[in-house]
């Protein structure tokens, strides 16, 4: 096995430019997958890329950089530009990309320390950004999406939107099996099944990235758009617009605020940047599905608790069990009141 040294090298002799040396680090924010910050030297200058590698396992990689492309032609999202896609590389590395890199600070270490203004500013972009997404794309089923002959299709399609959110929320709960969370799966189980019939059938499939999230945006403050990318298109979805709403902001606003007027404050500005791409009536519907759209949420991140704590202290561990579990409660407690 070599060395992340070594791979990027070898990345750098098969499709990179000329350069004298570099070095590598790589990006915080909890990104699971094998990416690397690379700056090279030149002729005395330094030039920034960002190379992804294939994540072992049977994980879905070509469709990421054709979504970029394909995103970038149709919307104003920002999405870094591809450079170089190697599927089956002459190099002894897994299949990489690369890409530009896009200045900034990834948003999920800075967000806790942002000011109320620019907290604003970012949950206004990021209405924008959905609204971008969710009035420009569509398809004719739902589904994950994949890629077939340089086609970006629908993999396990279904026409009915309940039927598919269904089996989606179901694969979140057959993972928590060997989780610290593998007690409260019988609880969620009989919380969800009654309340699906209140997920409507029918609707257009929109463009949803299944991973929005902190964690996978760039953010400068000075900037007047702050988030400068959206990363990490491996996990996108043909889906109702209001289910990416929802899990929007359960993950930058009713999972991050205890304060209910900030958290007012923001979802409010959040949803008018979204109606300025998009018309969309949050009604009473909309408010009666979004805890159980957020609990679905919450088992997808429940499923990967262990991946996503590894590197941390038993304590960070201990306390983001303890959150996770007291955000279980409320959102069964308001399916419930329903």
């Amino acid at each position: 096995m070599q060395t992340p040294e070594q791979d990027i090298e070898a990345v750098l002799k098969e499709s990179g430019p000329d350069y004298e040396g570099f070095q590598f680090e790589t990006p915080g924010g909890g990104h699971q997958s094998d990416v690397y910050m690379v700056t090279l030297r030149h002729n005395d200058e330094e030039y920034e890329v960002v190379v992804k590698f294939k994540p072992q396992g049977d994980v879905p990689f070509a469709v990421e950089p054709c979504l970029h492309d394909f995103v970038a032609g149709r919307t104003d999202v920002p999405v870094p530009r591809i450079l170089v896609y190697e599927d089956d590389p002459d190099a002894d590395v897994p299949p990489y990309f690369v890409t530009e890199r896009i200045h900034g600070e990834n948003l999920a270490e800075e967000f806790a320390g942002l000011s109320t203004e620019d907290r604003r500013r970012v949950l206004a972009q990021s209405g924008r950004i959905l609204g971008d997404m969710h009035s420009e794309i569509g398809f004719e089923a739902f589904g994950r999406l994949t890629l077939h002959d340089d086609r970006i299709i629908v993999s396990d399609w279904m026409g009915n939107w309940r039927e598919y959110f269904e089996s989606l929320t179901r694969s979140h709960l057959s993972h928590l099996d060997g989780t610290p969370f593998e007690d409260m799966t019988d609880r969620a189980r009989d919380c969800i099944e009654p309340a699906l019939e209140m997920v409507p059938e029918d609707g257009v499939p929109r463009l949803v990235h299944d991973d929005f999230r902190p964690a996978n945006l760039m953010f400068e403050q000075t900037a007047d758009a702050p988030i400068t990318a959206v990363l990490d298109w491996q996990d996108v979805l043909a889906a109702l617009p209001e289910y990416n709403l929802a899990q929007t902001e359960f993950l930058f606003i009713d999972s991050s605020f205890q304060d209910p007027e900030l958290r007012d404050s923001l979802r409010t500005v959040f949803r008018e940047g979204y109606q300025e791409m998009r018309p969309m009536e949050f009604d009473e519907g909309y408010e009666q599905r979004r805890p159980l759209y957020q609990l679905s949420t919450l088992l997808w991140r429940m499923a990967g608790f262990e991946a996503a704590f590894a590197d941390e202290s038993g304590l960070a561990a201990a306390r983001a069990e303890a959150q996770y579990r007291q955000q279980f409660e409320r959102l069964v407690e308001e399916i419930q009141s329903d």
